[in-house]
């Protein structure tokens, strides 16, 4: 056995063969792949071998889809099969819920290039005519849905990779990972150690064990799951005849999946009685078991099934398949460098291996090669779980996402399972006042306060919800009064030290501020892509604050850790600095009613210490409402404190509370972007306008400026611009596709209602040579086309009076 490599992949499922297959074809050839027992043991060798393209985010959705076009290419490489079957596949809807979201859906797959589309009950017959479309108002089809052989495939990525010059080393089981003190590896197996200076988790239903080794804990957790191969069924039989063959259909409202088995059927549940399996750790030992048959967890899944399918009731049982796989809290795989380490790169909880196998290996590649993927990853990016995660919250989540697998996916929706979780000091005093909660990072977030009798829960929607009055109301307070809410969802760091300021003119593109000034900057990648979008407060000349997005903590630390530097010491501060944001007209009254000192002449983009109350706090003249706002900052001991001083102070002068609904509705007038949505790795400065915080002048190579500089020359070909909408009871919410003269020219990025100026807003991104002022487009939401007009000029103070006098 090799006792050296530059890359150790543990786990030879169809995840670890694809990250193998990967390095090679992106030119790492020294690679190796270590399996304790046989290729396809675990999750894989069990697997239906269904792949399909449907997923709400849209860069997992094209992921997916170069899985999917990846196995042909992997044929013609090797030779071998991988038994593909594209025979397309329906998703039903038998209600409007779930026939929003496949409009939705087939409305992103527009501009993704996805050739989908929505069927009615008779063209669903005649596509899938075993189904019983009695309830069923449509479908979305899609020609790429299919299925395969997972052992074929899997051999089929080992033997490309082996092509490439990677090693395979069975029956080589993984005792201790150590790192040395240059970040390297030794992997010491029972064939003897492997030292190796990148190593790669894709142990699968190990990966906790595997983890454990190092001293990491993955968020994931196997489930059960079970499907069942009936004897032939004569409808099948009779398609397969003609020479046809039978699609998947997917039965949300059934929790079912179906396909064709040689001359049956195979169908599998997401059945609600579900059951978390190997709660302690996976055993060793296991490997090519099933799990005992359980068909009472699945009794009425079946009943359903037969009224859906009635020829399954016909049919004989083949075959049971009951084995686990594993899934992460919200479903989507674990991938990329592991926060907190040095050359640990995590391929795990790929639920769908071979749907997202393929994408995860060469996002994964990419990653370790070039130091950064082609798209955004976030919603794969195993640092979208803080330290603060445990198995106790991991567990709920993952038996909520199974159960929700084939459920509505709302984009208003919060999950309830393992909530909640995190609280500020406020939480009970904002839960007094009616807040409805929302979730971000784990922690409790008030998205609005319901008042007298309204719900104090929103109704998860596609379309307007009952949260709109409650909105409405918390929009026009800070709009006409002031406005107070929690600053508790920031990201915020704390950076020190003799070398701080040269350290950030490195990391940040923007201008660094001095002493007692606020600056507003991009942070870049090598590529010149969109990495953060952040606040920099100059409290010294070597120490500073950073605020940025609160769910990108561990995001961020990271990449502060791989571009660590003498004489700079970064905190992550998040939790350990609260406080409130005040907005509104009526702001710099409330500020100036508690301190003696003149508040009238603190600009704009300014900072000050004040002592308001009995409280000591850092005061910042800037607000993402885009109105008159200050930011106040204090140790969260004190924040019940301060609450009472400002909510006292504010009374007279109309201040109520406000929550996420509200900002996010607030910030539209204005067209401020948000991370993750305008803001991602997906774009950059030039495309966002976030290009005019940067500091081209500034004498520092910072990172990412040859990128920057070179689309600067050249011109980006895309610009983020808004829309006023004519829309109806539904909003943009994100990747609606925008027509201009009748074909797709761009997208949306988000949306929403401007309850201040009375219209509905969208921000997408549009070839630049036609963005301009009053351009007529066509917005698709839920399926309808709405008429948009573009917009220059802000719906609120466009010229910058109120928010900066």
């Amino acid at each position: 056995m090799k006792t050296s490599a530059r890359v150790v992949v543990i786990g030879g499922g169809v995840v670890g063969c694809s990250v193998l297959y990967h390095l090679t074809k992106l030119g790492w050839s020294d690679v190796m792949l270590v399996e304790r027992s046989d290729l396809t043991s675990g999750s894989t060798w069990h697997a239906a071998g269904g792949f399909h393209t449907l997923n709400g985010d849209t860069n997992m959705a094209a992921l997916q889809g170069y899985t999917i076009r990846l196995y042909k290419e992997l044929e013609e490489i090797t030779g071998l099969s991988c038994g593909l079957h594209h025979v397309g596949g329906v998703t039903l809807a038998d209600n409007r819920d779930r026939m929003d979201m496949l409009l939705a859906e087939r409305a992103k797959h527009r501009y993704m290039g996805l050739e989908t589309e929505i069927v009615g009950p008779d063209e669903i017959r005649k596509i899938a005519p075993v189904t019983n479309t009695e309830g069923v108002i449509g479908a979305l089809y899609d020609p790429l849905d299919g299925h395969l052989d997972p052992s074929g495939t899997t051999h089929a990525y080992a033997k490309a990779a082996r092509m490439g010059g990677a090693t395979i080393e069975t029956h080589c089981m993984v005792k201790e990972t150590n790192q040395r003190m240059d970040g390297s590896w030794d992997v010491v197996t029972d064939k003897g150690t492997v030292h190796a200076e990148h190593l790669v988790n894709a142990a699968g239903l190990w990966a906790r064990e595997v983890g454990a080794m190092a001293g990491v804990y993955f968020p994931l957790h196997p489930m059960e799951h079970q499907y069942i191969v009936t004897e032939e069924v004569p409808e099948i039989a009779e398609i397969i005849d003609a020479g046809g063959e039978h699609p998947h259909v997917m039965d949300p409202a059934g929790e079912s999946y179906l396909r064709q088995e040689g001359r049956g059927l195979c169908i599998g549940f997401y059945e609600q009685p579900c059951r978390p399996w190997a709660v302690d750790g996976t055993p060793w030992q296991f490997g090519h078991e099933l799990l005992p048959d359980d068909f009472d967890k699945i009794e009425d899944s079946i009943a359903f099934a037969y009224r859906r399918f009635p020829a399954l009731e016909r049919a004989g049982v083949k075959s049971v398949i009951h084995g686990p796989f594993t899934f992460a809290p919200d479903g989507n795989p674990l991938v990329g460098p592991v926060p907190g380490m040095r050359n640990y790169w995590s391929a795990c909880a790929v639920m769908a291996g071979f749907s997202q196998g393929g994408g995860v290996g060469l996002m994964l590649a990419q990653w370790m090669i070039d130091g950064e993927c082609e798209r955004d990853t976030f919603a794969m990016d195993c640092a979208r779980y803080g330290d603060w995660i445990t198995p106790g919250y991991t567990r709920p989540k993952v038996v909520e996402n199974y159960q929700k697998r084939f459920s509505v996916a709302y984009p208003n929706e919060e999950l309830p399972a393992a909530r909640p979780c995190r609280q500020t000091p406020m939480y009970d005093i904002f839960d007094g006042m009616g807040a409805v909660w929302g979730v971000q990072y784990g922690l409790e977030v008030p998205n609005y306060f319901a008042e007298g009798d309204e719900p104090r829960y929103e109704t998860p929607s596609f379309r307007r919800s009952n949260a709109w009055d409650a909105t409405a109301r918390e929009v026009r307070a800070v709009r006409e009064a002031v406005g107070i809410n929690e600053v508790h969802n920031f990201g915020k760091y704390l950076v020190t030290g003799s070398s701080a300021r040269a350290w950030l003119d490195r990391i940040m593109a923007g201008r660094i501020p001095k002493p007692g000034r606020i600056s507003l900057t991009p942070m870049l990648s090598p590529k010149g892509r969109l990495i953060g979008d952040f606040t920099v407060s100059c409290l010294s000349d070597a120490a500073f604050q950073l605020t940025a997005s609160y769910g990108s903590q561990a995001y961020h630390m990271r990449w502060f850790e791989q571009n660590e530097a003498e004489g700079v010491q970064v905190e992550n501060i998040s939790d350990r600095l609260n406080g409130f944001q005040i907005a509104g007209p009526n702001a710099r009254e409330v500020l100036q009613s508690l301190v003696s000192e003149d508040v009238s002449d603190m600009r704009f983009m300014d900072l000050r210490h004040m002592t308001l109350g009995m409280v000591d706090c850092l005061v910042q003249r800037v607000s993402y409402t885009g109105d008159l706002g200050f930011e106040i900052y204090c140790d969260p001991m004190a924040q019940r404190s301060l609450w009472a001083t400002l909510w006292e102070a504010g009374q007279p002068l109309g201040m109520k509370p406000f929550g996420m609904r509200a900002m996010m509705s607030l910030r539209l007038d204005k067209f401020f972007g948000a991370w993750l949505r305008e803001f991602s790795p997906d774009y950059t400065p030039g495309e966002t306008g976030l290009d005019r915080f940067i500091q081209w002048s500034k004498p520092v190579d910072f990172i990412g400026k040859e990128a920057a500089e070179a689309e600067r020359a050249a011109g980006s070909e895309r610009k983020l611009v808004a829309f006023e909408v004519e829309a109806g009871d539904a909003d943009v919410n994100a990747y609606e596709p925008i027509w201009i003269e009748g074909a797709v020219k761009g997208f949306c990025t988000s949306g929403g209602y401007s309850h201040h100026a009375g219209k509905s807003v969208a921000l997408g991104l549009i070839p630049r040579e036609v963005a301009a002022d009053g351009l007529e487009a066509e917005i698709e939401i839920l399926g309808e086309m709405r008429k948009a007009r573009l917009i220059e000029t802000p719906l609120f103070d466009a010229d910058g009076a109120r928010m900066r006098g």
